[in-house]
């Protein structure tokens, strides 16, 4: 498990796709930042992602998985099946210490630190870091009984997950993706 980050993603039945990240980064027990960025576009806006564990190694991964993303003109499913191929051919990636989720309006998917691609079984929801089975917990309850817009959806889940993890913070930054936007 990833300390120091909780990343959630959420695909609606209608095409949006969110995700959110909060904005702590922690060196031991020891807050270094509060308002970092861990979450971004890929594929000219197409695509969103989020990440725990080395911001170092994470970046490199962003840029690993988006080369992907290129060759296979967008398509995700495709891109995070080659890279978790290239993941567990690679000795330097294997020893990264990051985990990825990415999604678009038909896709989500967990990329593992060990070249795993786990699709959540709901289809809907996903979640990383510590602070990460905070946050799921928290939208599947808002999913299931109120009526929250998919960003609100997220929004609140994460500021729950800053209320009880303690490697994550309420400075919540959120991306969209519509599915009328293409």
């Amino acid at each position: 498990m990833f300390d120091a980050t909780t990343i959630l993603a959420y695909k609606s039945e209608d095409g949006t796709a969110v995700i959110g990240g909060d904005g702590q980064v922690t060196f031991g027990d020891t807050v270094l930042k509060n308002n970092a960025t861990k979450i971004r576009t890929l594929y000219n806006g197409k695509v969103l992602a989020g990440f725990a564990g080395s911001t170092a190694d994470a970046f490199n991964l962003f840029d690993m998985f988006e080369v992907h993303l290129e060759n296979t003109k967008g398509d995700l499913l495709k891109s995070v099946i080659n890279f978790s191929k290239e993941w567990r051919k690679d000795k330097t990636l294997r020893r990264l210490e990051a985990m990825m989720l990415v999604l678009n309006e038909n896709h989500i998917f967990i990329l593992s630190g060990t070249g795993d691609v786990v699709e959540p079984e709901d289809g809907c929801l996903a979640s990383i870091g510590s602070g990460g089975n905070f946050a799921i917990a928290a939208a599947r309850a808002l999913k299931k009984h109120s009526n929250l817009e998919p960003l609100e959806l997220v929004k609140e889940s994460l500021m729950t997950a800053g209320e009880l993890c303690i490697y994550t913070n309420q400075n919540i930054k959120t991306l969209t993706l519509n599915k009328e936007e293409k």
